[in-house]
């Protein structure tokens, strides 16, 4: 979960970026963007593109020199179809909407480096296992969008662009935002513009058609001048985006010559005879494709070759950052309380996040590729920023690949169609998952080619993994350049290793010898058993033969004994994952959400412990992916990537995964592997699954952990639809807020105890605990605010909810910052409430007066036993005053203001003193230390007026207790 230090800072060079293109519901590029649209035209032209250096958003209006070829009717379809495309190509999928309502396409673009090539660097073989990210050369400047069609260096004129980039490099988004540009008027050298997605036509096979009725049909407004396509010559652009989803044949015995745009073909050919200039032979092309498909254009037809990089500036990726982040929320909250991120905490984690950039080797090199900054913002935006219903870490990880692999197949000559993300599981989850069974994130060049390698046998299975090494292997892996790591390999983000891993084994991908052997035995005689049995079934009647009943049975047992072993390999994968989940290295153990936090926005995450190996590893995130895989959501998506998980193994890994939590989520756990526990729960996004689970959790400890809207949704999803009551619900130091305690009301309506100590909660949060005491469900016994800012306003909403509320006995207002007028509202409100048992008000600077009124109130109170009056500012007249009042009040509250009662030591002496070391460092140590010599004297002078040897001993115990306490805070001992 961490980004670690694993690589060097990269070398960065002039030119843009742009995020990678998302893609939900097949919107975007990959199949139905070229199709009509349906629907009205767009009300306006949106907000003008921020521009930057290299962008051809600069441009300018089209011009007009020389004479516009569309007039009259003709000129209005263009306009049609432009607001048309305008109108298609500014929709975003939900992947993209989660950044907030005014993000969008046209808001700004940063544009990847595009960098020249030639074609004997491109053919050129690769003798070893190469994964470096290609950096532009310095000889050779970026190339803008409106530099594509330039002069060649020889002065030739330039028709066809072919632009081929890996998985991530932002193809996708390139091509969106050069139609966009189009349909703005910012590339005037082409009057007409006609996008196709390479992957529709080849969904429509062999059929004949010819280029006339695919423009027709896909964009309508076009029928009436089709006949001026050919003269419209290099103003004229033809997009062909993904080519290689088409299988191409340039010989003229697989494509004869056509040159009519009338004349029906199949759509391979028809692209062919645009790429040969034998159709339309004056068009302007430019075509998109992965590495592995640049051969399949002959590179007499190409008059220039670009290469996407990515992005290869800090301030780019800063700029994508600070664009993102700062969009408005989109109005979620948590728990449907409408918690907002302000203003002032986007700029910090853009700040925070920038400086990581400059430092952190490891993210700066990760978002080389756009498709990791838009991970990268999408992850911080599930951390910090208000939580979609329903969205997880896992349903983050997924969306991403769907954004990079939806419906990409790894090769399309291949009759196998094999999907290249389940390709991918294969592969690299092999090797994502070997390295989390060995706690490794280092890979040698072997072990990723064994991986790579492994069970390849045929040419045709060889293709494919060259195919996958050229454009896909990148996106996963990069070299180290650590010290003592050289020559090294590790994936660009940790976390998608353990990703990786968890889909490894969620697909039933790990298979031992035995249970591949197994499965094949197991199958062979499930086919044959019947007949097998029937015919034994018959010989054994007929002869004496006592053996063949016993085969008969011994026949049945095999798939029994197979099912078994499979199960045995689910308990041992869901018992390593647990024992993963509840993993103590970390000197300081942080919880996974705050050790991804610190990783991302280059905070220092936790400590290891002193005694383990510098190289030890902690996969907190493999369990949590793993049960986020088998949510219902993440399955449907897989298997739109092509990597179906069969509901049967979901299950049965989901029974093995709770009989080992069942087992072990009952032990008392650490405070932040307890929110660790509960965000795996979260994750999984199965109610009755977690309430099985955690049925037996009676104590909610997440003291000391920083609880941020995210881990209060986490908490209140998993457990507030549970049933069983809390004994006790221990949030102090937790950095709550008010609508964190909004958020986690159905959890806290099931609570006994309720600790909210030091938590800086001020009068605002008093309105939600008056909320609380007054609901009809409320349980709560025990409520501990001590050390928050309640002042007088809280106090008084608190007395509301005490007045309606019929379970509370024991109440805790120490350090709340009353004062006088706190106090004796108290004291003018305690009767109507008939339970209270306890109320301490230690420590709220209240003076003899205020003391008074309330220990009066409290000696005619029904129920209340006992009452907290120390470390006030109380005179020594007026502690006696209190103490007689406690002494003459028999069988009512009983007043605590010192360590003394009369002549002896006061039975709560401990409790006091232990309220003191508790929050000596939180205090005002002055006042603390003036408090505690008044005790001392309290002491002295009760122990000066005892003549009894063991009230004597005592009393000199608790004064050395208090001596103690005061050296440690620098005072007077002795």
């Amino acid at each position: 979960m961490r980004w670690g230090r694993r690589l060097p800072r990269v070398t960065w060079g002039p030119g843009l970026g742009r995020g990678l293109q998302s893609a939900d519901e097949r919107i975007p590029f990959l199949i139905h963007w070229s199709w009509p649209l349906k629907g009205g035209l767009p009300r306006g032209l949106p907000r003008a593109f921020v521009r930057h250096r290299g962008s051809s958003a600069g441009s300018g209006p089209p011009s007009r020199r020389h004479g516009s070829l569309f007039q009259g009717l003709s000129a209005s379809a263009v306009q049609h179809h432009r607001q048309n495309l305008a109108e298609w190509f500014t929709r975003l999928p939900r992947e993209e909407r989660q950044f907030g309502p005014t993000f969008a396409l046209d808001t700004v673009h940063v544009d990847p480096v595009i960098r020249e090539s030639t074609p004997d660097e491109l053919l050129r073989p690769s003798a070893q296992l190469t994964l470096g990210h290609q950096h532009p050369l310095a000889g050779l400047p970026p190339l803008a969008l409106s530099q594509l069609f330039d002069p060649d260096a020889c002065g030739r004129r330039v028709q066809t662009v072919v632009l081929y980039g890996t998985v991530g490099t932002g193809k996708s988004t390139l091509v969106r935002k050069m139609v966009l540009d189009w349909c703005y008027g910012r590339l005037p050298a082409f009057e007409l513009l006609i996008p196709f997605s390479c992957e529709d036509l080849s969904s429509l096979g062999p059929a004949p058609a010819s280029l006339c009725q695919l423009v027709a049909q896909r964009y309508t407004p076009l029928k009436e001048i089709l006949p001026l396509m050919a003269a419209a010559g290099s103003r004229l652009l033809f997009v062909l985006h993904g080519l290689e989803h088409l299988n191409l044949d340039f010989r003229l015995a697989g494509t004869g010559l056509c040159s009519d745009p009338k004349e029906p073909k199949a759509p391979a050919a028809i692209m062919v005879n645009l790429l040969r200039k034998y159709m339309l032979p004056e068009a302007s092309i430019l075509v998109t494709t992965r590495p592995s498909a640049i051969g399949r254009i002959p590179s007499k037809y190409v008059g220039r070759y670009g290469e996407i990089c990515g992005f290869s500036d800090t301030n780019l990726q800063k700029l994508y950052f600070q664009l993102r982040l700062n969009q408005p929320d989109c109005g979620y909250g948590a728990g449907g309380a409408g918690i907002s991120i302000t203003p002032a905490q986007r700029d910090n984690l853009v700040e925070m996040l920038s400086r990581n950039l400059e430092g952190h080797h490891q993210i700066a090199a990760a978002c080389f590729l756009p498709s990791y900054c838009w991970l990268v913002c999408a992850t911080l935006h599930f951390l910090h920023a208000p939580t979609p219903p329903g969205q997880t870490l896992t349903s983050i990880y997924t969306s991403f690949l769907r954004l990079n692999f939806n419906g990409e197949m790894l090769d399309s000559t291949d009759p196998s169609k094999l999907s290249l993300m389940a390709y991918a599981a294969r592969t690299m989850g092999k090797l994502a998952y070997e390295g989390v069974s060995s706690r490794k994130t280092y890979f040698s060049e072997e072990d990723v080619r064994s991986c790579l390698e492994a069970g390849v046998k045929t040419e045709e299975e060889f293709q494919l993994l060259h195919v996958f090494r050229r454009d896909a292997l990148t996106f996963f892996l990069a070299p180290c350049v650590e010290p003592g790591h050289r020559g090294t390999f590790v994936f660009i983000v940790p976390a998608m290793q353990e990703y990786l891993a968890a889909l490894y084994i969620v697909l039933g991908l790990r298979k031992t010898t035995l249970q591949q052997v197994g499965k094949e035995v197991a199958e062979l005689v499930g086919r044959v058993g019947e007949d097998v049995s029937l015919v034994l079934g018959i010989v054994a009647k007929l002869l004496p033969l006592r053996a063949l009943p016993l085969l008969l049975n011994l026949l049945k047992v095999v798939p029994r004994v197979f099912g078994r072993v499979v199960g045995k390999s689910r308990e041992a994968v869901a018992q390593a994952m647990v024992l993963e989940m509840f993993r103590e290295e970390d000197y300081y153990n942080d919880d996974v959400l705050d050790q991804m936090g610190a990783s991302i926005l280059g905070v220092e995450g936790p400590r290891r412990h002193p005694d383990e190996p510098p190289d030890d590893e902690v996969f907190e995130l493999f369990p949590m992916f793993m049960g986020g895989l088998l949510s219902a959501h993440n399955r449907a998506v897989l298997a739109q990537l092509g990597c179906p998980i069969k509901t049967l193994d979901a299950v049965e890994n989901a029974q093995a995964i709770k009989k080992k939590l069942g087992k072990l989520g009952r032990q008392v756990l650490p405070p932040s592997e307890l929110l660790d526990h509960l965000f795996f729960h979260y994750e999984f996004q199965n109610q009755r699954f977690s309430a099985e689970v955690l049925s037996s959790l009676r104590q909610l400890n997440l003291a000391g952990v920083r609880m941020t809207p995210l881990k209060c949704t986490v908490v209140a999803a998993v457990l507030g639809s549970g049933r069983h009551s809390l004994d006790e619900v221990n949030l102090a130091s937790c950095q709550l807020d008010p609508a964190g305690l909004r958020t986690l009301m159905p959890v806290l309506l099931r609570a006994r105890k309720l600790g909210l100590q030091l938590n800086s909660l001020g009068p605002e949060a008093c309105g939600v605990l008056r909320d609380l005491l007054l609901h009809d469900q409320c349980q709560i016994t025990t409520l501990r605010l001590s050390n928050n800012p309640l002042t007088v306003a809280g106090a008084a909403l608190l007395v509301e909810g005490l007045a309606g509320n019929s379970s509370l006995t024991h109440l805790s207002l120490l350090h709340t910052g009353l004062g006088d007028e706190g106090l004796k509202l108290l004291a003018a409100q305690l009767d109507r409430n008939q339970q209270l048992q306890e109320l301490n008000v230690a420590y709220n600077g209240a003076g003899d007066a205020a003391a008074l009124a309330l220990a009066t109130a409290a000696r005619d109170h029904p129920s209340l036993e006992l009452l907290h009056l120390y470390f006030n500012e109380l005179s020594s007249e007026g502690r006696q005053t209190l103490r007689d009042l406690g002494d003459a009040a028999k069988g009512r509250a009983r007043v605590v203001v010192s360590l003394t009662e009369g002549t002896a030591v006061s039975e709560y002496w401990s409790v006091i003193l232990s309220e003191v070391q508790r929050n000596l460092n939180s205090w005002d140590r002055g006042r603390v230390r003036r408090h505690l010599e008044l005790l001392l004297r309290d002491l002295e002078d009760s122990r000066g007026a005892t003549l009894n040897p063991w009230r004597k001993a005592q009393l000199l115990r608790v004064e050395g207790e208090v001596r103690a306490l005061l050296e440690q805070l620098g005072g007077a001992g002795s």
